[in-house]
Parts: C-alpha cells; structure tokens; sequence
C-alpha cells in the first residue's frame, strides 16, 4: 500500500458517511448529533424518520431543513448549505455542520394542576377558591422557531425543560377562563369539556413564539374548599331526606328497635329510654295534631235566690243535692231581696229584716 493510500483511508475515517438517530428515550426533544471528531462527507446518507426533523447548522446559522425520508447529501438536496460553503476542491469534499433531530411527536399524559387557589365570584355562595388539575399533551410545532427560542446551544432538550413554562402558561390561562365565564360553581363539573377547549384556544397562540403547541387539555378535578364541600353536602343530605318529621319518627323507631334487640346492655337501655321519650313526644306530638281539643261543659246556670237549707250554699237551678254539703234539697229556699237570707218555703214577708216577698 503507498503512502497516498494510506492517507486516503485516514482521511475516509475521519468522514461521516450515514447519518441518523434513534431516540431511546421517551422524553427528549431536541438531540444534537455527535460528530465525535469527525465532518460530514459529501454523499453521504441521511435518514429522518416518522416525528423526526432534521436541521443543519453551518457555522451558526440554519441551512436545510429535512422531513422524514432518506436523503443524499449532495448540491441537488443541500440547497443552502452549497451556497453558504465554498468547497475549493469540489462537492467531494468534506464540510463542517451541526446536526440538529427534532422531536416532532405528541408527549402524552403531563401532570398540571394550580399551585395557589383561584378566587372567583360564585352567585350562590360569594367569594370562593377552587383548584383543578389535570393532563395535556404538547408537541413541537415549529422546529425551526424552537431551535432558536429555546433550544440554544445545548447538545440535548428533554420535556423538563420546558414544560414548566408550558405548565404555568397552562394554569394562568385556565385559571382566567374559569373566573371569566361565570359559570356557577355547582356547575363547574358540567363544562370541563367547554373550559379544557377553551384554555386550548386561549393558550396555543401565547405558546406559538416558542415553536410549542398544545394538542390536547384534559381537566380532571376541580375541587371546592372544604367549607362549601361541607355545606353542599348538608344541602344534598337534606334534600335527600325530604320530610324531616317523618325522618325523625323513622330515627326514633329504628332506635327502639336497636334498643330492643339489646335489653341487657347499658348503652341499648340508655339509648331505648331516649328513643321511648323521643319516640313519646312524637306521638304526643302527633296526637294533639290529629285531636280536637275538648270543650269543657260550661257550668251549670245558678239559680237566682236559691240557697242549701242547711249551708245556704248557693245552688244550681232545680238542683236536688247540695255541692257543698251534700245534702239533700226538698225544695229550693227563695232568698229575702233585701238582705239576701234564705226564707221560709211560702212565707210573705223575710223573717230577718221584714222585706215583703
């Protein structure tokens, strides 16, 4: 082998001649091709696969963008990269660039929930705070404007670095459409579907400067404070419950029956000797609604003048017996009008003071 061999061999293995990559992980967006030392031959192959853009950086500056496909990297396919390089011994030389694989696919399944609570104007029940969380799925939408944006100088990007942006751009602009649409909190669960589009919507041409869009918003939950939790679950009880009379006689006889079913322990007496007093005020209750009051008998009309013969009790008309004392009335004795003494049966004048009768 002569000397011009050997220095073409060594020059042929410091030249790439394939070109590709095959993302092994699941969380990488941008991945800079390693030249290891070496530059890029003339006719050499390129392979782009599906969800793949390829990008070449030639001193700085981005040259040719390829899609997926097979590529042979000549004059015809690398447009830009032949006007921007000037090869003083022809195409068959070798040339320096930077290899950028974009990751064009959805990442799927992203965590996102609001870090403080959202304050908003409930018609029923005032100023309230509310949290929702949920999953998106972004892509990269324009891998030119995100190699510049965001992607820098660093050999690799993975969805860490930017999905925190992705994710506070995400809650501020849903926690806006959640305050916005004034829909009342009790019907919040019913318009996830509206929100979730909507945040899409209001989001995507915020995120479009970063080359980021979002495909896809899920919203999971959005839960209430703890106090309004409280009350609608009291509101939802009673509702349930519906008459609360008939409830109460229900509880009281279920516990009667526990109590019965228990005759010997402490608890089951104490508890049977409530549910008896309640379960008797009930009734009480019940007894008095469905009873007329008695009349009580007015008394009998008192006759005028008519007194005991051996008390001088007053006594009712036609009276036989005396409420006094018992004894019995043969006839009624007429009172004198002038001194009010009982009188002799068929006398003409009072015995007392002389009135005439």
């Amino acid at each position: 082998m002569g000397i011009f061999d050997a220095i073409g061999n060594l020059v042929k293995g410091q030249l790439i001649d394939v070109i590709e990559w095959t993302d092994n992980s699941s969380n990488t967006l941008v991945h800079k091709y390693d030249m290891d030392g070496k530059e890029i031959m003339m006719g050499a192959q390129l392979t782009v696969r599906e969800s793949q853009v390829a990008i070449f950086v030639n001193e700085g500056e981005i040259a040719d963008v390829y899609g997926p496909g097979r590529y042979e990297l000549s004059t015809s396919n690398m447009p830009v990269m032949t006007l921007l390089q000037s090869w003083k011994y022809g195409f068959n030389s070798p040339f320096k660039a930077d290899v950028y694989f974009v990751n064009t696919k959805q990442f799927l399944d992203r965590k996102w929930g609001t870090a403080n609570p959202v304050m908003m104007r409930d018609a029923e029940f005032g100023m309230i705070r509310i949290r929702a969380f949920g999953v998106y799925a972004f892509k990269i939408s324009d891998p030119v404007v995100f190699l510049k944006e965001v992607f820098g100088t660093k050999k690799i990007t993975t969805v860490e670095d930017v999905e925190g942006q992705i994710k506070r751009t995400l809650v501020s602009g849903l926690s806006d459409a959640i305050a916005e649409s004034k829909i009342p909190a009790l019907d919040l669960a019913a318009n996830y579907d509206e929100l979730s589009s909507f945040a899409m919507q209001a989001m995507n041409p915020k995120l479009a400067p970063l080359g980021v869009a979002l495909t896809s918003v899920v919203i999971e939950n959005i839960s209430l404070p703890e106090e309004v939790e409280k009350s609608m679950d009291k509101r939802t009880s009673m509702g349930v419950l519906g008459d609360m009379n008939k409830y109460t006689q229900y509880q009281a006889a279920e516990a009667m029956r526990e109590a019965a079913t228990t005759p010997n322990s402490s608890a089951g007496a104490g508890m049977g000797m409530g549910a008896g007093m309640a379960m008797g005020q009930m009734l009480m209750g019940a007894f008095n609604q469905n009873q007329q009051p008695v009349q009580q008998a007015a008394p009998a009309p008192v006759a005028k003048g008519a007194f005991c013969m051996e008390c001088g009790n007053a006594l009712p008309a036609g009276a036989k017996f005396c409420m006094n004392c018992g004894a019995k009335q043969q006839s009624a004795a007429a009172a004198c009008p002038g001194c009010g003494q009982p009188t002799v049966p068929g006398a003409k004048f009072c015995p007392n003071c002389g009135q005439k009768l």
